[in-house]
């Protein structure tokens, strides 16, 4: 029973009977004591009165069950406080709440090895808003007994929409370890979940202090997968190309380039066909026959669709340097078009 002695949980439902019996208990000054038959026994938690336990028996042993229940729930107690507090120092700890003294000094005491090889993986879903909670359970769970042996990793989330895996490496794991366990923990979910899953890890921190610089670049290869490499559900953050520095650009930079690039034109402005063109075109690295080839069209009018493109904004993709601008004013225009959307 709770300290006012309302049934917590309960195996024998003449409990009720002992409600005042138990508030009287409480406020006195024993720990223990037997009424009417049953052995009352108080629960603390860091001194503080939390349950009081009834035990109900005719054996010579019930005083000894009762201590021994007692000696259970406490560490009980104590076990998933620890838990508990442990998950709330790696939150803060992620989102840079922690001045450098408390990190240090609440590791020690939650017993957090400071100096070990981290790295933080950060999963995302493809739910409907009805579906997050569910998919959010399913997936912690799964996470939560892939790593279930682990007890130096960490498995937490600061939103509704992500899951964030505090890793412990070896010394001898590589990114390319990192990137076959996000590979598994994608085909394990999408297998449990039944949802499309993305994976992005940051770089690794030796020092449990960076272990939010991880997080952050976890976050940033989350965001600049979803604008610029959307065919991809795997994205680390040291191999994310030049879709990493447009993604820091400021806007109005952006738009002054993208005006520059396609003379006044915006990438909606052109038609699907010409679209489809420039990307093949790109996949083959500037290569007209194999473009043409795989078009299932004459090479002729290939050149005729580059020649008509270059008319409207005054870049050759068969030249290398215009074929470079193209492809990063084509980058620009999604990363603008993401915050567009973030902003509205």
């Amino acid at each position: 029973m709770d300290v006012e002695g309302k049934i917590a949980a309960t195996t024998f439902e003449e409990a009720r009977e002992y409600e005042e019996a138990v508030v009287s208990f409480v406020d006195s000054p024993a720990d223990s004591q037997e009424v009417q038959g049953i052995q009352f026994f108080k629960v603390y938690d860091d001194n503080q009165l939390e349950f009081v336990i009834l035990v109900k028996g005719d054996t010579d042993d019930v005083y000894m069950i009762s201590k021994l229940a007692t000696f259970q729930l406490q560490s009980l107690i104590v076990a998933y406080k620890e838990r508990y507090d442990k998950d709330n120092f790696i939150k803060n700890l992620l989102l840079d709440n922690l001045l450098l003294v408390d990190i240090y000094n609440r590791a020690k005491k939650l017993h957090v090895e400071v100096n070990a090889r981290r790295v933080v993986f950060l999963i995302a879903t493809d739910n409907d808003l009805e579906d997050i909670e569910k998919n959010e359970f399913i997936s912690l769970e799964v996470i939560r007994s892939l790593f279930a042996a682990r007890t130096r990793d960490f498995i937490t989330a600061v939103d509704e929409k992500s899951i964030i895996l505090v890793k412990e490496l070896r010394p001898a794991e590589s990114y390319e370890d990192l990137y076959k366990t996000a590979k598994m923990i994608r085909d394990m979910l999408n297998t449990e979940a039944l949802t499309n899953v993305h994976v992005a890890f940051g770089t690794i921190v030796e020092e449990l202090k960076d272990v939010s610089r991880s997080y952050k670049e976890a976050r940033m290869a989350m965001d600049v997968g979803n604008v610029f490499y959307g065919d991809r559900d795997i994205m680390a953050y040291n191999n994310l190309g030049i879709g990493r520095l447009i993604y820091q650009l400021p806007v109005p930079l952006c738009n002054m380039f993208i005006n520059e690039c396609f003379k006044g034109l915006a990438l909606e402005d052109f038609d699907e066909e010409t679209l489809t063109t420039i990307a093949k075109f790109f996949e083959n690295s500037l290569n007209i026959s194999e473009t043409s080839r795989q078009l299932f069209i004459h090479r002729n009018t290939l050149v005729y669709r580059l020649d008509k493109l270059q008319k409207s904004t005054g870049l050759d993709l068969r030249v290398f340097e215009d074929a470079i601008t193209f492809k990063i004013a084509i980058m620009v225009s999604k990363y603008m078009k993401y915050m567009n959307n973030v902003i509205y």
